[in-house]
């Protein structure tokens, strides 16, 4: 049985992008396989998108685990909310229209499960040793001079 003939994109995306580029610098538009750029289009705000939501993971992981044992706050847990905060706050000011997506509360759930998955397993704590629903304001958590207390 004969295999389906790939295309390009299929079988080297990197090659594939730098035909794409070159034959968008020429001009030749004809040529430029319209579907797959529109998805990679797409990709590139899926991916920042992610980029917010993994780091704003460890940022409230990091939040409730300083808020739950306070007799472990070190420095190590300083600098990881300092450095996270510090990261998502570059990340809005270089792509504005991801604000949008912090007022997004299905996206802010999956966001904290996803905290709370983290800091579940990095304490050992029980899930009902933490509360449900973020406590926190966005705000609250972007804020450099913010720390929570028990």
């Amino acid at each position: 049985m004969k295999e389906m003939a790939r295309t390009t994109y299929e079988r080297d995306v990197v090659s594939w992008s730098q035909e794409q580029a070159r034959l968008l610098r020429r001009g030749e538009f004809s040529r430029l396989d319209i579907e797959h750029i529109a998805d990679e289009i797409e990709d590139v705000g899926k991916a920042e998108q992610r980029e917010l939501a993994n780091r704003l993971a460890v940022l409230l992981a990091h939040l409730l685990k300083w808020r739950r044992q306070s007799q472990l706050r070190g420095k190590s847990w300083r600098d990881t909310i300092a450095i996270q905060r510090k990261s998502i706050a570059r990340r809005l000011n270089k792509t504005p229209s991801l604000k949008a997506t912090l007022k997004d509360p299905a996206w802010r759930e999956e966001v904290w499960l996803d905290a709370l998955k983290d800091a579940i397993g990095e304490t050992g704590l029980d899930a009902s040793a933490f509360p449900e629903t973020c406590p926190w304001s966005m705000s609250q958590a972007l804020d450099l001079e913010f720390w929570p207390e028990d």
